[in-house]
């Protein structure tokens, strides 16, 4: 069963399995990576882990133009399998355009609804935080990200040009309890929905 861990120098090597299956320089939603973060050696990788833990912590100042961030990593049988991260609060540029959370799903973990059961344990996640309602965005072109965004209770906004590409931006309101969560797991239909997008999403590109 796949669950949500802080990131943890202990899965240094599963962590470097994951990103080198999204391709090394390529950008990983919810992940945290920047381009100055060395993270192939230990101290590095370590220095790393501390730099997104203490994202989370509210005594910690974040560092100019960042906000506090909860950073979790998808994971199962010390598989590292995807990053989900869920910023307490929104700058100018995560209003119009990167969300409350980001998320991504390694290329070989893909159709089996894991992005959609993170995102709804990441709400449950945002609720604690006292959030009512949290905004989640992706390009205008991902269609399964799309469909995951509105499966967990997303109502478009709107479609706007940012300075990220062309998003669509959904809120999800959580005062009442739509959170979505698959408390035991990734459930069938999920997967099933998922696998169903993704198939649809290929055609449409080919």
């Amino acid at each position: 069963m796949p669950e949500l861990i802080r990131p943890t120098t202990r899965l240094h090597a599963g962590w470097l399995e994951c990103r080198d299956d999204f391709g090394r320089g390529v950008h990983q939603d919810g992940a945290g990576l920047r381009p100055a973060d060395e993270v192939d050696s230990g101290p590095g990788f370590a220095a790393w882990v501390d730099k997104l833990t203490g994202e989370e912590d509210p005594a910690v100042v974040p560092a100019e133009g960042w906000v506090h961030c909860t950073y979790r990593w998808v994971v199962e049988d010390d598989r590292v399998l995807g990053s989900i991260a869920l910023r307490h609060e929104l700058n100018a540029l995560l209003l119009d355009a990167g969300g409350h959370i980001g998320y991504s799903v390694r290329p070989s973990a893909r159709r089996r609804g894991l992005a959609s059961w993170a995102l709804g344990e990441m709400l449950s996640e945002a609720r604690r935080l006292g959030l009512d309602r949290v905004l989640v965005t992706c390009k205008v072109g991902n269609v399964a990200s799309a469909r995951t965004i509105e499966r967990r209770g997303g109502v478009l906004e709107d479609v706007r040009d940012t300075e990220l590409g062309t998003m669509k931006r959904y809120w999800i309101a959580l005062s009442q309890g739509r959170d979505g969560s698959d408390r035991l797991g990734v459930d069938d239909d999920v997967v099933a929905v998922d696998a169903v997008v993704e198939r649809s999403a290929a055609r449409d590109q080919s």
